[in-house]
Protein backbone atom coordinates (compact mmCIF):
# COMPACT_ATOMS: atom_id res chain seq x y z
CA UNK A 1 0.00 0.00 0.00
CA UNK A 2 2.74 2.76 1.19
CA UNK A 3 4.33 1.51 -2.51
CA UNK A 4 1.70 2.01 -4.26
CA UNK A 5 0.80 5.30 -2.55
CA UNK A 6 4.36 6.40 -3.15
CA UNK A 7 4.10 5.98 -6.95
CA UNK A 8 0.64 7.78 -7.37
CA UNK A 9 2.76 10.99 -5.67
CA UNK A 10 5.57 10.36 -8.00
CA UNK A 11 3.10 10.10 -10.97
CA UNK A 12 1.02 13.27 -9.99
CA UNK A 13 4.33 14.96 -9.21
CA UNK A 14 5.82 14.65 -12.56
CA UNK A 15 2.37 15.86 -14.00
CA UNK A 16 2.39 18.93 -11.84
CA UNK A 17 6.06 19.59 -13.11
CA UNK A 18 4.91 19.02 -16.83
CA UNK A 19 2.14 21.09 -16.37
CA UNK A 20 4.59 24.03 -15.27
CA UNK A 21 6.58 23.46 -18.02
CA UNK A 22 4.23 23.22 -21.15
CA UNK A 23 3.52 27.25 -20.93
CA UNK A 24 6.91 28.03 -20.29
CA UNK A 25 8.20 25.86 -23.60
CA UNK A 26 5.23 27.96 -25.73
CA UNK A 27 6.18 31.12 -24.14
CA UNK A 28 9.93 30.66 -25.20
CA UNK A 29 8.29 29.37 -28.29
CA UNK A 30 6.19 32.34 -28.90
CA UNK A 31 9.37 34.71 -27.93
CA UNK A 32 11.66 32.73 -30.57
CA UNK A 33 9.23 33.59 -33.22
CA UNK A 34 9.10 37.27 -32.31
CA UNK A 35 12.65 37.77 -31.63
CA UNK A 36 16.35 37.42 -33.15
CA UNK A 37 16.77 39.53 -36.67
CA UNK A 38 14.28 40.76 -38.48
CA UNK A 39 13.12 39.28 -41.19
CA UNK A 40 11.07 42.19 -43.10
CA UNK A 41 12.96 45.72 -43.67
CA UNK A 42 11.52 48.46 -44.76
CA UNK A 43 13.55 51.79 -45.93
CA UNK A 44 11.70 55.19 -45.32
CA UNK A 45 12.80 57.49 -47.86
CA UNK A 46 12.26 61.29 -48.08
CA UNK A 47 12.71 64.77 -46.56
CA UNK A 48 12.43 66.21 -43.17
CA UNK A 49 8.81 65.32 -42.72
CA UNK A 50 10.15 62.18 -43.33
CA UNK A 51 13.73 62.72 -40.88
CA UNK A 52 10.87 63.57 -38.12
CA UNK A 53 11.67 67.47 -38.05
CA UNK A 54 9.38 69.57 -36.01
CA UNK A 55 9.71 73.64 -34.45
CA UNK A 56 9.47 74.82 -31.38
CA UNK A 57 10.49 77.94 -30.25
CA UNK A 58 12.14 79.34 -33.19
CA UNK A 59 14.08 76.21 -33.46
CA UNK A 60 13.52 73.14 -36.20
CA UNK A 61 15.16 69.88 -35.50
CA UNK A 62 14.56 65.79 -36.07
CA UNK A 63 12.98 64.29 -32.77
CA UNK A 64 12.15 61.09 -31.76
CA UNK A 65 8.29 61.41 -32.07
CA UNK A 66 8.14 60.79 -36.05
CA UNK A 67 6.21 59.20 -38.46
CA UNK A 68 8.60 56.82 -39.17
CA UNK A 69 9.03 55.74 -35.33
CA UNK A 70 5.66 55.54 -34.71
CA UNK A 71 5.02 53.26 -38.11
CA UNK A 72 7.75 51.30 -36.17
CA UNK A 73 5.92 51.23 -32.86
CA UNK A 74 2.95 49.90 -34.38
CA UNK A 75 4.57 47.24 -36.62
CA UNK A 76 6.34 46.35 -33.94
CA UNK A 77 3.76 45.74 -31.53
CA UNK A 78 1.66 43.04 -33.68
CA UNK A 79 5.11 41.49 -35.51
CA UNK A 80 7.97 42.15 -32.56
CA UNK A 81 11.00 42.03 -33.50
CA UNK A 82 10.32 40.43 -37.14
CA UNK A 83 10.23 43.73 -38.73
CA UNK A 84 12.31 46.82 -38.47
CA UNK A 85 11.76 50.55 -40.28
CA UNK A 86 14.95 52.29 -40.69
CA UNK A 87 14.78 55.94 -41.20
CA UNK A 88 16.30 57.78 -44.61
CA UNK A 89 14.75 61.03 -44.47
CA UNK A 90 17.35 63.79 -45.38
CA UNK A 91 15.87 67.29 -44.84
CA UNK A 92 15.88 69.36 -47.87
CA UNK A 93 15.93 66.78 -50.62
CA UNK A 94 14.33 65.93 -53.34
CA UNK A 95 13.02 62.87 -55.18
CA UNK A 96 15.67 63.88 -58.27
CA UNK A 97 18.22 63.63 -55.83
CA UNK A 98 17.77 60.38 -54.07
CA UNK A 99 17.51 58.82 -57.61
CA UNK A 100 20.99 60.50 -58.63
CA UNK A 101 22.96 59.70 -55.27
CA UNK A 102 23.14 63.86 -55.07
CA UNK A 103 21.13 64.18 -51.82
CA UNK A 104 23.18 65.38 -48.74
CA UNK A 105 24.74 64.22 -45.22
CA UNK A 106 22.32 61.25 -43.93
CA UNK A 107 22.04 57.79 -43.45
CA UNK A 108 23.98 54.78 -44.47
CA UNK A 109 27.41 53.70 -46.64
CA UNK A 110 25.58 53.80 -49.31
CA UNK A 111 23.86 57.57 -49.16
CA UNK A 112 25.69 59.12 -52.29
CA UNK A 113 24.96 56.03 -54.36
CA UNK A 114 22.65 56.55 -57.06
CA UNK A 115 19.28 54.80 -56.66
CA UNK A 116 19.74 51.92 -58.28
CA UNK A 117 23.19 51.03 -56.81
CA UNK A 118 22.27 51.95 -53.22
CA UNK A 119 18.85 50.00 -53.23
CA UNK A 120 20.66 47.03 -54.76
CA UNK A 121 22.51 47.51 -51.55
CA UNK A 122 19.79 47.30 -49.28
CA UNK A 123 17.93 43.92 -47.33
CA UNK A 124 14.71 45.96 -47.63
CA UNK A 125 11.53 44.02 -48.96
CA UNK A 126 9.35 47.12 -48.59
CA UNK A 127 10.32 51.05 -49.58
CA UNK A 128 8.46 54.22 -48.58
CA UNK A 129 9.15 57.29 -50.78
CA UNK A 130 8.25 60.46 -49.33
CA UNK A 131 8.52 63.35 -51.56
CA UNK A 132 7.04 66.87 -52.75
CA UNK A 133 7.56 69.54 -50.36
CA UNK A 134 11.08 70.41 -51.63
CA UNK A 135 10.21 69.93 -54.69
CA UNK A 136 8.00 73.26 -54.74
CA UNK A 137 10.30 75.06 -52.77
CA UNK A 138 13.14 74.54 -55.33
CA UNK A 139 10.29 75.47 -58.59
CA UNK A 140 10.54 72.34 -59.19
CA UNK A 141 8.02 71.22 -62.77
CA UNK A 142 5.10 68.58 -61.74
CA UNK A 143 6.69 67.27 -64.86
CA UNK A 144 9.94 66.92 -63.74
CA UNK A 145 8.82 65.28 -60.14
CA UNK A 146 6.80 62.87 -62.14
CA UNK A 147 9.82 61.69 -63.91
CA UNK A 148 11.45 61.00 -60.82
CA UNK A 149 9.22 59.41 -59.01
CA UNK A 150 8.56 56.78 -61.90
CA UNK A 151 12.23 56.10 -61.82
CA UNK A 152 12.23 55.85 -58.06
CA UNK A 153 9.59 52.86 -58.25
CA UNK A 154 10.32 51.14 -61.22
CA UNK A 155 13.84 50.77 -59.87
CA UNK A 156 12.47 49.34 -56.86
CA UNK A 157 10.42 46.78 -58.43
CA UNK A 158 13.02 45.77 -61.01
CA UNK A 159 15.06 45.08 -57.64
CA UNK A 160 12.72 43.27 -56.18
CA UNK A 161 11.30 45.62 -53.73
CA UNK A 162 7.71 46.85 -53.00
CA UNK A 163 7.94 50.29 -53.85
CA UNK A 164 4.82 52.41 -51.39
CA UNK A 165 4.61 56.23 -52.45
CA UNK A 166 3.48 58.77 -49.62
CA UNK A 167 1.88 61.86 -50.65
CA UNK A 168 3.25 64.81 -49.06
CA UNK A 169 1.28 66.45 -46.06
CA UNK A 170 -0.25 69.96 -47.46
CA UNK A 171 1.20 73.51 -46.22
CA UNK A 172 -0.57 76.05 -44.20
CA UNK A 173 0.35 78.43 -46.92
CA UNK A 174 -2.25 78.53 -49.63
CA UNK A 175 -0.25 79.70 -52.27
CA UNK A 176 2.54 77.66 -51.74
CA UNK A 177 0.20 74.77 -51.08
CA UNK A 178 -1.67 74.69 -54.25
CA UNK A 179 1.95 74.28 -56.32
CA UNK A 180 2.00 71.28 -53.42
CA UNK A 181 -1.48 70.11 -54.79
CA UNK A 182 0.06 69.76 -58.21
CA UNK A 183 3.50 67.98 -57.02
CA UNK A 184 0.92 65.51 -55.06
CA UNK A 185 -1.07 65.09 -58.58
CA UNK A 186 1.86 63.67 -59.91
CA UNK A 187 2.28 60.80 -56.95
CA UNK A 188 -1.05 60.34 -57.86
CA UNK A 189 -0.57 59.78 -61.41
CA UNK A 190 3.00 57.58 -60.89
CA UNK A 191 0.56 55.24 -58.17
CA UNK A 192 -1.72 54.72 -60.71
CA UNK A 193 0.29 54.56 -63.68
CA UNK A 194 2.77 51.71 -61.82
CA UNK A 195 0.16 50.17 -60.17
CA UNK A 196 1.89 50.32 -56.73
CA UNK A 197 0.02 51.28 -53.10
CA UNK A 198 -0.06 55.17 -52.04
CA UNK A 199 -0.42 56.39 -48.88
CA UNK A 200 -2.19 59.65 -49.68
CA UNK A 201 -1.67 61.94 -46.39
CA UNK A 202 -2.01 65.13 -48.38
CA UNK A 203 -5.99 64.50 -48.96
CA UNK A 204 -5.88 62.50 -45.01
CA UNK A 205 -4.08 65.60 -43.58
CA UNK A 206 -6.70 68.10 -45.44
CA UNK A 207 -9.55 67.00 -44.02
CA UNK A 208 -9.21 67.12 -40.73
CA UNK A 209 -10.78 69.82 -38.82
CA UNK A 210 -8.26 72.96 -38.12
CA UNK A 211 -5.07 70.88 -39.38
CA UNK A 212 -3.21 74.14 -39.64
CA UNK A 213 -2.93 73.40 -35.93
CA UNK A 214 -0.84 70.66 -35.99
CA UNK A 215 1.56 71.93 -37.71
CA UNK A 216 4.86 73.05 -36.31
CA UNK A 217 5.70 75.65 -39.13
CA UNK A 218 5.21 76.03 -43.18
CA UNK A 219 5.85 72.35 -44.07
CA UNK A 220 6.72 70.17 -40.37
CA UNK A 221 3.79 68.53 -38.86
CA UNK A 222 4.09 68.28 -34.40
CA UNK A 223 4.36 65.16 -32.98
CA UNK A 224 0.99 64.99 -32.36
CA UNK A 225 0.31 65.13 -36.79
CA UNK A 226 3.46 62.37 -37.11
CA UNK A 227 0.98 60.05 -34.93
CA UNK A 228 -1.81 60.37 -37.26
CA UNK A 229 0.18 60.05 -40.28
CA UNK A 230 1.67 56.81 -39.50
CA UNK A 231 -1.65 55.39 -38.42
CA UNK A 232 -2.45 56.34 -42.13
CA UNK A 233 0.94 54.37 -43.26
CA UNK A 234 0.01 51.23 -41.21
CA UNK A 235 -2.88 50.66 -42.85
CA UNK A 236 -1.30 50.54 -45.89
CA UNK A 237 1.94 48.75 -44.69
CA UNK A 238 0.62 46.71 -42.60
CA UNK A 239 -0.94 44.04 -45.49
CA UNK A 240 1.75 43.95 -47.39
CA UNK A 241 4.27 43.04 -44.00
CA UNK A 242 1.50 40.50 -43.48
CA UNK A 243 1.85 39.06 -46.75
CA UNK A 244 5.43 39.14 -46.92
CA UNK A 245 5.77 36.95 -43.55
CA UNK A 246 3.21 34.85 -44.58
CA UNK A 247 5.78 34.00 -47.99
CA UNK A 248 8.73 34.15 -45.73
CA UNK A 249 10.19 31.13 -44.57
Amino acid sequence: MKRRNYVVALVSGALSALTMLVPAICAASAETSTSGPPRILIDAYGDSTTLGITCEAGHCGPQARNAVTYLQDDLRARYGARVRVDNYGVGGTMATQLRDGTGNRRAGPDAGLPWRERLAASPARIVLINYGINEVMQNQTPEQFHAAETALVQTARALGKQPVLQTSNPMPDNRLNARLAAMVAMTRRVAAEQQVPLVDQFAYVSSLPDWKTLMSDGAHPKPELYRLKAEQDYQVVEPLVRRLLGSTP
